[in-house]
This record gives C-alpha cells, sequence and structure tokens, in this order.
C-alpha cells in the first residue's frame, strides 16, 4: 500500500509540477526544441526517419484515441457482465469514464494552445495541455494491466502484463510528440495525471475487496 501511495504520489507532483511550469510559461524552450529535433532539418513538414515511420506513429496514435478505448473498455465490460463480476465492472467503469472527464475538464481550464511550431501530422480537436491520448492510454490500460495481473499467480505473467500497458502507453505518448500535435510537457503531465489516477481506483478496488465489499479479481463469482 505505501508503494502503491508513493507511485500515485509521483504520477500527481509530476502533473503539478508541470502544470506551474506550463501556466508560468517557463517550458517553451525545452517543447520546442524537441518538436524541431523530430523533423527534418530545412523542412519541419517532414518528419525524421523513413517514409513508413509516419504512418506507423499514426497506426500507434489511435491505441489511444476516445473510440479505441472505449470499444476496449466497451468489451471488457462486456465480459465482466457475463462474468458477473459488477464490483470489477464499476470499478473499470469508474477509471475510465471519470479519467476522460478529468481529462476534459483540465484541458478546458488550462486551454493551451496547439504547437503552432511544425505543422501536425493528424487531426486534432481539442486543447493541449494534458496529452488526452497519454492520460486516457495510462488511464485504461494500466488499469486493466492491474486487475488481469491481480487474477494470475504467476508473477512473470504480472509483470509481462504491466511491461506491456506501460510499452504502448509509452508508445502512444511519442507518437504525439513525433505527430506534432501535441509538447512533450502534455505528454508527460498526461502520463503523470493518468497513472496517478489508475492507481487510485486500482488502490480502492483492492481496499474494497478485502472489506469483501467487491469480489477480489482472484475469487471466482459465486
Amino acid at each position: 500500500m505505501l508503494l502503491t501511495v508513493l507511485c500515485a504520489a509521483a504520477g500527481l507532483w509530476t502533473f503539478i509540477a508541470l502544470a506551474e511550469e506550463v501556466a508560468e510559461g517557463d517550458v517553451g524552450k525545452f517543447d520546442e526544441r524537441l518538436l524541431v529535433a523530430l523533423r527534418q532539418p530545412g523542412d519541419l513538414a517532414t518528419p525524421i526517419g523513413p517514409p513508413w515511420l509516419l504512418q506507423v506513429a499514426r497506426d500507434v496514435t489511435a491505441f489511444g484515441g476516445v473510440v479505441e478505448i472505449g470499444l476496449v473498455t466497451g468489451a471488457v465490460a462486456g465480459y465482466l457482465c457475463l462474468q458477473r463480476r459488477y464490483g470489477l465492472l464499476s470499478i473499470v467503469l469508474v477509471s475510465v469514464v471519470g479519467g476522460t472527464i478529468l481529462s476534459l475538464v483540465i484541458k478546458h481550464a488550462f486551454h493551451r494552445p496547439r504547437p503552432a511550431l511544425v505543422p501536425h501530422l493528424t487531426d486534432i480537436a481539442t486543447s493541449s495541455f494534458p496529452s488526452g491520448h497519454s492520460m486516457l492510454s495510462s488511464v485504461a490500460y494500466l488499469t486493466l494491466a492491474a486487475l488481469l495481473a491481480r487474477a494470475v499467480p504467476d508473477w512473470r505473467t504480472k509483470i509481462y502484463l504491466l511491461v506491456v500497458a506501460v510499452t504502448l502507453i509509452g508508445l502512444i505518448g511519442c507518437s504525439r510528440v513525433y505527430l506534432g500535435v501535441h509538447y512533450p510537457t502534455d505528454v508527460l503531465a498526461g502520463w503523470g495525471l493518468g497513472s496517478a489516477w489508475a492507481i487510485l481506483c486500482c488502490a480502492v478496488a483492492h481496499a474494497l475487496a478485502r472489506r469483501h465489499l467487491v469480489p477480489d479479481a482472484e475469487e471466482r463469482p459465486s
């Protein structure tokens, strides 16, 4: 529990620290240097790397979209309904839906413009801070990985599930910067706040399970 609290606090501290810097306008040079470093010298419309890397980045970034995460969450919710694990279902829905609402509220509060230094290489609809893709992917995939990890006894499988989730989250966040639609600080803030929210939801699920208020992930429904 102490480790859980420390991890959640670290994620929240990361978000708060970046939010203060963004509000004061102190991170512009860092953000701009990294955005420019990912484009061809003399041609900011062309990203570095082979031509196929741009399409890969677009495919990867889709895994953090609202529609894609909604489909994954819906599929998991359907499975939990069939298994009559309504306690776990509520945790998943509160985590993902709550994280989505939190992301939109904070975006509206900061209303940071998207990067204008480089052309955007994919469509955008909302403001920049924090990165919704980074935050929602952290919320959804960390929550699902943690619940799945609790359902398996093998520690190697637990580590594998968490590594897969963290790797996917990392690739999604990096793709947002590569495509020029987010500043690096947007992504870091999204990772921090999304991870803190996911850890908090999983900690609540664990606490409720210990008090037998919801079934534990390792228990089969009666």
